[in-house]
């Protein structure tokens, strides 16, 4: 697999953190765990309930050794949210993100619930209007 990085640019591989001082391309040889920078989300992003499940999600991911630890508070919050979500298909997308961690799929679940923040928008846009 081939990822190509623009100057300054940060990966996330393995728990690690790469940032490249030039632009670059690095072939990965055999499996890995990665993140490219734009698909992060930090801690002061992670603002509303599907947003923090993402967010876990993603700490799973790049530190894949307390990934069992932290599975336990993906189950809590994936309840809590799937039970107070209004839209059917935000309740499908996090069982199917469900599907994905108790998969060891992490960054299939990351795109799963990633769908989800345009209907977050939608929510946000009808409580202003009201």
């Amino acid at each position: 697999m081939f990822i190509h990085l623009k100057r300054g640019e940060k990966l996330y591989v393995n728990g690690a953190v790469l940032r490249v001082d030039r632009r670059t391309s690095l072939e990965f040889l055999n499996d890995v765990t990665f993140l490219l920078e734009n698909h992060v989300m930090q801690a002061e992003e992670a603002t509303t309930p599907l947003r923090q499940l993402y967010f876990v999600v993603q700490t799973m991911l790049m530190d894949p050794g307390n990934a069992g630890m932290t599975a336990e508070l993906y189950k809590h919050l994936s309840f809590r949210t799937r039970s107070a979500a209004d839209d059917e298909t935000v309740q499908k997308q996090i069982d199917l993100a469900d599907q994905k961690v108790m998969e060891a799929r992490y960054f299939d679940a990351l795109k799963q619930l990633r769908v989800c923040f345009a209907y977050e928008k939608k929510d946000e846009s009808k409580d202003e209007a009201a």
